[in-house]
């Protein structure tokens, strides 16, 4: 595709709001396919909602929603437009299908997974049910419909002691990170009966380098995702969810910040708070990255990557991320 006069016009607004982490070589390449995506989604009634951790290409320059994942269920739920792009990853997109039955969900890319959502199945969870019965499950939403079928209730991890402390009973059932359930456990005084899967990104981080970069970065503020091991939480100045991450840098507007996260949220993040420095530690979901402008664009010109799941799934699998939505953060 062309990098035009007519697309370097129409797309330069986009390109003076991320210029600052993206050079304009590589705007040349990405530009063409913003500007055809912008247009194809007026044209087919479409919406695109990408995940904090897409690329700044993504993220601002063709996403309707940029959020977490809990932001991103309700405007599933929410959305009036026909054709639901998401960029993200395939629990995410299933999850906006259960939001949304009728809507035509499109992914991509289908081999966009998750190490979390990959660790258990529906199987395991009724196996976990069996041997704790009356024990609530509460799975976290990276997980896929299979597993919430079996499930009582969703979170995420901007909502997941909210979501825990709720259900008012001693003991639950926290799938499927163990290190989120750990972070959960250490808020709460109900017991957590843990499933044993990490995220391959944030599992990457230890303790002995949030030391380093606090002894090369004097005054740093470090906040850290709860998906991470509990060293290197506890060595965090704060630690949430993306979006409440996000907010930490809005209301705080740190010197210097380093999110110990996703490489590309830094980058996003710092477009919208060009007065903090931003310190990356640069560990990458190839999963994330498996999502690509052309990728996109081919999705949505030819309708590729529907997901389709039958009715009785849909159904079961609604109810637990509908009780997560009501209960919000």
């Amino acid at each position: 595709m062309e990098f035009t006069p007519e697309v370097r016009i129409a797309t330069d607004p986009i390109y003076q709001k991320i210029s600052k982490v993206m050079p304009e070589i590589e705007w040349s390449v990405h530009a063409p396919y913003i500007h055809k995506i912008n247009q194809l989604k007026k044209e087919k009634n479409a919406i695109i909602l990408a995940h904090n951790y897409q690329t700044p290409e993504i993220y601002h320059g063709i996403a309707d929603v940029a959020a977490d994942s809990l932001a991103l269920a309700i405007e599933a739920s929410k959305t009036e437009a026909d054709i639901i792009v998401m960029a993200g990853v395939h629990f995410m997109a299933e999850t906006s299908k259960l939001m949304s039955p009728e809507k035509k969900v499109l992914l991509p890319d289908m081999t966009a997974g998750c190490s979390l959502s990959s660790s258990i199945t529906g199987k395991d969870v009724r196996l976990l049910k069996k041997k704790y019965p009356g024990v609530p499950v509460v799975s976290y939403v990276n997980t896929s419909a299979d597993v919430k079928a079996e499930t009582d209730i969703c979170c995420t991890s901007a909502n997941a002691v909210k979501i825990v402390e709720s259900l008012g009973v001693k003991k639950i059932i926290f799938l499927p990170d163990e290190y989120l359930a750990k972070y959960v456990a250490s808020q709460t005084k109900v017991e957590i009966i843990a499933w044993k899967g990490i995220c391959m990104v944030h599992d990457q981080f230890t303790e002995k380098e949030i030391h380093d970069i606090r002894a090369k970065n004097p005054g740093i503020k470090i906040i850290a995702h709860p998906e991470c091991p509990p060293d290197v939480i506890k060595a965090s100045d704060f630690a949430g969810s993306t979006g409440g991450m996000i907010k930490y840098v809005k209301d705080n507007q740190p010197k210097k910040v380093m999110m110990v996260t996703e490489c590309s949220m830094s980058d996003n993040i710092q477009v919208e708070n060009p007065n903090v420095e931003f310190i990356r530690p640069c560990n990458l979901c190839p999963h994330m990255k498996k999502i690509t402008l052309p990728k996109i664009l081919d999705c949505l010109e030819n309708e590729t990557g529907e997901i389709i799941m039958d009715k009785e799934t849909i159904e079961k699998a609604r109810i637990p991320v509908e009780r997560m939505v009501a209960i919000g953060r």
